[in-house]
């Protein structure tokens, strides 16, 4: 059964055969064709299960895990009585699952100037599950033990917006060095660029890093009636709920989800006295940072 074939059966609610009323149906939860259970990664389901949420009863059975998979929204059951995992189980926890999911992952390119050529340093689209594997460690602090999206983003970027001088300081004999963009802004808003895209468009989220600035573009429109003002004023409209909120389980977001307001925006005026530009069209969300 084709992808769009899908799109319909759920755009009719009820009549789909899908097992959630229409008011609950959502992008995030339709089902990915050629899927099942097999491309979830099973030990980052047991970490979540187990280490993230901490929660003492973990499946023990296929059936038993079919059921909790079910139940959070990571499968679904389709007319057919095929069990598929949705868009956000994929996204969060899939197996590559840019075999299944062409705009999954993200996109990264490296130009040298100031514009888009054909001559990039970098261009790769890196294919791994959002999240990944993580311990807890008694003292309260958490150790990752498998990068997820962001992670893996990052490292593929270091080398690229992380400088260290030639020059020796007199005092101390160190080398100045450090990121060219605040860290946790950037990843802000690559998680908000992987929580918030719209999946029935079926290109890539883009980061890309100019001579002057760096860029991300995460595709759809601003969801409902959300403008850029209201996102810069603290507004939240979550398109992928389940997504964000696995997102929270994992401290990639917080409570309140004003992320733009209270991190982004005046970090970057700390870092260096600019502030985020944000194009908001019809087709994407372009957050461009200033070098």
């Amino acid at each position: 059964m084709r992808q769009d074939e899908l799109l319909e059966l759920l755009a009719n609610g009820e009549n789909s055969g899908v097992e959630f009323k229409r008011d609950d149906i959502r992008l995030e939860v339709m089902p990915v064709p050629g899927t099942s259970i097999d491309a979830l990664d099973q030990a980052k389901l047991q970490n979540y299960i187990q280490t993230v949420i901490n929660d003492p009863d973990v499946p023990q059975t296929p059936a038993d895990w079919q059921e909790r998979l079910l139940g959070l929204g990571f499968l679904v059951k389709v007319p057919t009585g095929e069990v598929m995992c949705t868009i956000a189980g994929l996204v969060l926890f899939g197996i590559k699952p840019r075999r299944y999911l062409r705009q999954a992952g993200i996109r990264v390119m490296v130009f040298d100037g100031e514009e888009k050529t054909y001559q990039a340093r970098l261009d790769e689209t890196l294919d791994i599950a959002l999240l990944g594997r993580i311990h807890y460690e008694k003292s309260g602090g958490r150790t990752i033990l498998e990068d997820g999206l962001v992670e893996k983003l990052l490292s593929v970027l270091r080398p690229f917006i992380f400088y260290e001088s030639d020059v020796l300081d007199a005092n101390s004999l160190r080398r100045d060095r450090g990121w060219m963009y605040p860290l946790n802004a950037l990843r802000e808003l690559v998680i908000n660029a992987c929580a918030h895209r719209d999946w029935t468009r079926f290109v890539d989220i883009e980061v890309g890093v100019y001579a002057n600035r760096l860029e991300i573009i995460s595709p759809g429109a601003l969801q409902n009636f959300m403008t850029v003002e209201k996102m810069k004023a603290g507004q939240r409209s979550p398109r992928n709920p389940i997504i964000v909120e696995i997102l929270r389980d994992y401290g990639y977001v917080d409570a309140r989800g004003m992320g733009i307001r209270t991190k982004v925006i005046p970090q970057m005026r700390e870092f260096n006295g600019t502030e985020p530009t944000f194009d908001a069209t019809e087709d994407y969300l372009k957050t461009t940072l200033w070098r």
